[in-house]
């Protein structure tokens, strides 16, 4: 019986579903939504969330990404392969966000002495609990040669089809986390090399940005040998926290909430417009 992170361990959770949603608005909304329930979660006005969300095809960059020295040449290939680009306010660098890739964001109160490995285990320790009906182990530490590389990057087989950031902010958590479900894996990931490749142009950059080989990451499907869908990988998530005996209530947006989301939301699209 695999461990259960007492994080996972909350009476009630929030859940925000906006894994059909999220098709038709920006991902930059998705960042205002999980800075507004930081600040609902960390004040104590909402349980902690959990939110599912879903975007069409966007490269979203990291503020590293953001000074690479040809940029504009870069951001023109990935326009050309039908991806648009923004850039994120949680670190990291560039990831891909399509139809095909689930992301998931735990959102908790920092009063509870979340240190950066406390969140990160939490998340490895869900991923784990969902995917506990195959016959597969997930490990988490630094795949280099994929996109993104962290030290809890999580993988089948040496193949990362997962990556974990955090974003601190008004005393709230996110734990934020994209599953790449379907599709090709190395696909996505060469579409990230030429990305770097056109927007470096060989040129030595005070920052070492990912050297990307796409036979380091693989999708879910891919690496479980059966198609396994962005809605099963949801329902699966909804049935470990059922486990966990906890209770889930989809509670809409307050007016407070609202109001907060469209300034985070215009702070966001202000610095992206920089």
């Amino acid at each position: 019986m695999q461990d259960i992170n007492p994080l996972l361990q909350q009476p009630e959770w929030r859940y925000i579903d906006h894994s059909s949603l999220g098709l038709y608005f920006s991902p930059l909304q998705s960042f205002a939504y999980d800075d507004t329930f930081c600040s609902s979660v960390g004040s104590g006005q909402s349980a902690p969330v959990i939110r599912t969300w879903i975007h069409a095809p966007t490269i979203v960059l990291g503020i590293q990404d953001g000074r690479l020295p040809f940029l504009e040449q870069g951001v023109a290939f990935l326009e050309e392969k039908g991806y648009q680009s923004i850039v994120r306010n949680s670190g990291g660098l560039a990831v891909v966000l399509d139809d095909g890739i689930l992301n998931l964001s735990l959102i908790l109160p920092e009063g509870k002495g979340i240190d950066i490995n406390r969140g990160y285990e939490a998340m490895w320790n869900l991923i784990q609990l969902m995917l506990s009906g195959f016959d597969v182990q997930v490990d988490a530490r630094e795949i280099v040669g994929s996109y993104c590389p962290g030290s809890f990057d999580l993988s089948i087989g040496d193949k990362k089809f997962a990556g974990i950031s955090q974003r601190r902010l008004r005393g709230g958590v996110a734990v934020q986390i994209y599953l790449c479900v379907t599709g090709s894996g190395s696909l996505r990931a060469e579409i990230v090399r030429e990305f770097y490749h056109r927007a470096l142009q060989g040129e030595k950059t005070k920052f070492t940005y990912p050297t990307i080989v796409p036979s380091t990451m693989a999708s879910l499907s891919e690496l479980l040998g059966k198609t396994i869908t962005t809605e099963q990988l949801i329902t699966l998530m909804l049935k470990t926290f059922g486990d966990l005996d906890a209770g889930i209530a989809t509670t809409p947006l307050s007016e407070k909430e609202l109001e907060l989301y469209q300034y985070n939301y215009d702070r966001i699209l202000k610095r992206n417009e920089k």
